[in-house]
Parts: structure tokens; C-alpha cells; sequence
């Protein structure tokens, strides 16, 4: 796995970067290398450097081990969190600010989904245990860039590449299965490197050893690719979607959907989701309430995955502002706004370009979805018993009559005019449930 070329002195130079001169990272740095150790920028940060993209996690090399590092940063009054003491990994914490902090490594056994490591000093011994050649970049404090691996090159080709032979490294860990459509959809270009690929699809059925936490944590990341579809299909060919996603037969409106929300519109809280891209790949049959239980999706995640899948179907055509805003009422702007992007996407899945009176009234849905706030009922259940009934079931009957009224009249009755139709729908079940005893004499 190590090249005999690797090149020992830096092959490139990150330009300037504001958390890379932060005070919270100097001072970290100035803890650590106190002795004169070689500590690094490792990883992401580097790698998302380069892309240009925003670097949101920083994470350190060093070749002391947990226990010095752990001592360096007390003795600095830099609090210290032990996250991944037995893979050698430590967090500092500076106010807000986070450093994972890990050992050089390397593995002494692996089993397709742990490893056992023992440290080392040696840099290209611990850059050769990542899994791709884009990972495995390392900067110093002064932004010196040791690549390996050809990770530039093929970070600036689009090229996402196992360190070594793609079948070890999947060996050693499955779920770089997953780990691989993730990359090469977030930095990845066509075609896809053929020994990647064809060690994903000859491995893909060991993904039934990975746990479903892992896999969902992956999926939800593939899903926040630039054009997740395309990675979709990417899986689907190397027999990895279904094992992963089985369900996800609705590849066309995943399209439609991302671009939807990143391309075609530009609205006040409309972002990329993952659930809701999750939803749009579902074929209509797949039981969205086993999907999410099978991916140990939270139950706000799950709630609101079976919930879009099940509102879109009622919006095959356009609704009026009035009958969008009852919706949201009832389901919520969150579940419906999702609804209104899966049914505009299926059009545009079919038709590749929509009637403008059509895109307007659905672009109007989604408006009203992501802004109008839905009014508070102004009655309850203490009100059907003060008017005379009695605790149960009929409660709830009255009071959705009312609540029905209420909203056809697009929310505009007061308590007073609720009260007065509550008094009527009382009225009117007493006089149905006399004439029932009527008739059964």
C-alpha cells in the first residue's frame, strides 16, 4: 500500500484559511508540539482546503500517544475529552471550538468491521491505513501539505481512489462500501475509477455485517450529494443499493428533487434534506415505516418520512392557497412543504417542462407551506363538556366537526362563533341519537 515513491517532503501549500490561524487552533498546536513533536492537519480538513468547500471539523495527528497528549493540553488548561481513547483519539475543547486529536496508527487485525491498532511515529505508515488517496493528506501548522498517495491529483481530477488494492481496504473495514459513493458523489466525477467500483459490487452483500446505525449515517450522507441520483444509479449497478435501499425505486424524482430545492427555486427555509430525498427515491409501494425502522431513523424522521409519503399522493394536481393551508393545518408546513416538492419532482420526472400556470400554482403551494403559520384552534374539550356533554368519544367527534368548519372558513371564526357551532353540533348529535332509539323500538 505504500508507494516506493512516496515523497518524504511537502508537495503542496494550503492557501490561506481562517481556522487555520484561529487563536483556538494556535493554541492547541502550541500545546502539543511543546516538546517538538511533528503534529499535523489530517484528513477533511485539508482535503476540504483544497476543494475549496467549508471546513466545519478539525482533526489532528500526532505521534505521542493518548496519555502525553491528554497531559499536554491539561497542562495548558485546555479541557480534554477521551471520545475514542482505545483508537487513540482525544477531543480538545476551547470554548465552542473542537480538535479530534489522534495517534499515528496502524492496523495489527482487522475484520471487516474493527480494527486493532498500535501506534506508531511514522507518518506514511498511518496515511496508508485510510481508506481513499483524498483522505490521507496531512498539513503541518504553516499549511506544508504531505501527500503520499496522489490525493491532489486525484482530488483535482475528480478521481476518488482506494489507497492500494480496493478488495484489501474493503476487507479491512465493509462499510467503505458506502464510504466510497459517499466521496465520489461530494468529490467524485465521471467515470468512476473501475477497481473501486468493481471491489464495491463484488463486496457489496457484506453490508449485511454493518450495523443499521452506520449504514444510515452513510446513506443520509449520499443523499446530500450534489446530485444524489446519479450516485443512486452509481449503487444500483453495483448490486449496493440493494442491499442498503431495496426501496429506493423512484430514482427520477430524486432527480427532479434535488434540483428542485437547489437549483430551480430560491425560497425562505427550503434547503437540501436528506429525509426528504430519502422519501423522494421511494418507489410508490416501498413501506416507508419499515424503511425507517430498518435505518434506525429517529422518530421525528421516521414520522415525517411516512408522513410526506403518504400527503403527496392527495397532490397530483395543484390545491388552492385555501385547501393548502387546511393541509398544513392538519398535517404541518414541514410535512406538506415535503409533499409538495415529491409531487411537483414526479411531475417533472414525467414532463420534463410544465405547463407555467401549473409550476406557478405548485411553486404557490410550496410559499405557503414553508411561511403560513396555522392559527390555534380557540376551543376544547372542556368546552363540549361545559355545553353539556360528557366525557368521551363524542368529544372528539364534535370537536372535528367544528375544527372542519372552522377551517373551510379559512380560519377566520372567533371562539364565540365556534362555541355558538360546537352548540349546534351538540345539538344535532342529541337529535340523531334520539331518533336512533326511535327507529330501533
Amino acid at each position: 500500500m505504500i508507494s516506493m515513491l512516496a515523497s518524504q517532503e511537502p508537495t503542496g501549500k494550503l492557501g490561506p484559511e481562517p481556522w487555520l490561524t484561529a487563536p483556538e487552533t494556535v493554541r492547541v498546536f502550541a500545546a502539543l508540539q511543546r516538546d517538538g513533536a511533528d503534529v499535523r492537519f489530517v484528513g477533511g480538513c485539508v482535503r476540504d482546503a483544497l476543494a475549496h468547500k467549508h471546513v466545519s471539523d478539525i482533526d489532528i495527528g500526532t505521534p505521542d500517544p493518548p496519555n502525553r497528549v491528554m497531559a499536554l493540553l491539561a497542562a495548558d488548561g485546555i479541557k480534554t475529552v477521551p471520545t475514542g481513547i482505545d483508537h487513540g483519539t482525544v477531543t480538545a475543547v476551547i470554548d465552542k471550538h473542537t480538535f479530534e486529536i489522534t495517534t499515528l496508527r496502524c492496523d495489527v487485525e482487522t475484520d471487516g468491521r474493527r480494527a486493532v491498532v498500535a501506534y506508531t511515529e511514522d507518518w506514511i505508515v498511518d496515511s496508508s491505513r485510510r481508506d481513499f488517496t483524498i483522505n490521507a493528506l496531512s498539513a503541518t501548522p504553516d499549511g506544508d501539505i504531505y501527500d503520499y498517495h496522489d490525493g491532489i491529483p486525484d482530488l483535482a481530477h475528480g478521481k476518488v481512489r482506494f489507497i492500494g488494492r480496493a478488495d484489501a481496504r474493503i476487507e479491512e473495514d465493509h462499510l467503505r462500501i458506502l464510504r466510497y459513493f459517499r466521496f465520489y458523489g461530494h468529490y467524485g466525477r465521471p467515470p468512476a475509477d473501475v477497481a473501486a467500483f468493481n471491489a464495491c459490487r463484488k463486496h457489496a452483500e457484506k453490508l449485511r455485517e454493518i450495523s443499521a446505525e452506520r449504514i444510515r449515517h452513510e446513506v443520509l450522507r449520499i443523499l446530500m450529494a450534489p446530485d444524489p441520483a446519479d450516485v443512486f444509479l452509481l449503487m444500483k449497478n453495483a448490486h449496493v443499493l440493494d442491499e442498503v435501499l431495496p426501496e429506493a425505486g423512484n430514482i427520477g424524482r430524486l432527480r427532479a428533487t434535488a434540483w428542485l430545492a437547489t437549483r430551480a427555486l430560491v425560497l425562505d427555509g427550503l434547503h437540501p434534506d436528506p429525509v426528504r430525498r430519502l422519501g423522494a427515491s421511494l418507489s410508490a409501494d416501498a413501506d416507508a415505516s419499515a424503511v425507517g425502522s430498518r435505518l434506525r431513523l429517529s422518530n421525528r424522521e421516521s414520522d415525517r418520512l411516512v408522513k410526506m409519503t403518504e400527503i403527496v399522493h392527495a397532490l397530483r394536481e395543484p390545491l388552492s392557497e385555501s385547501a393548502t393551508r387546511r393541509l398544513v393545518h392538519m398535517h404541518g408546513g414541514e410535512a406538506v412543504a415535503d409533499a409538495t416538492i415529491l409531487a411537483w419532482a414526479e411531475r417533472l420526472a414525467e414532463v420534463a417542462k410544465l405547463p407555467s400556470d401549473e409550476t406557478g400554482a405548485r411553486r404557490k403551494m410550496l410559499e405557503t407551506a414553508l411561511a403560513w403559520k396555522s392559527p390555534t384552534f380557540p376551543i376544547g374539550g372542556t368546552d363540549a363538556q361545559a355545553l353539556g356533554l360528557e366525557r368521551g368519544p363524542q368529544i372528539g367527534k364534535a370537536l372535528r366537526s367544528v375544527e372542519d368548519w372552522w377551517a373551510a372558513s379559512g380560519f377566520s371564526a372567533d371562539r364565540d362563533a365556534c362555541l355558538a357551532h360546537l352548540q349546534k353540533a351538540i345539538q344535532d348529535m342529541s337529535t340523531q341519537k334520539s331518533q336512533k332509539k326511535d327507529n330501533d323500538k
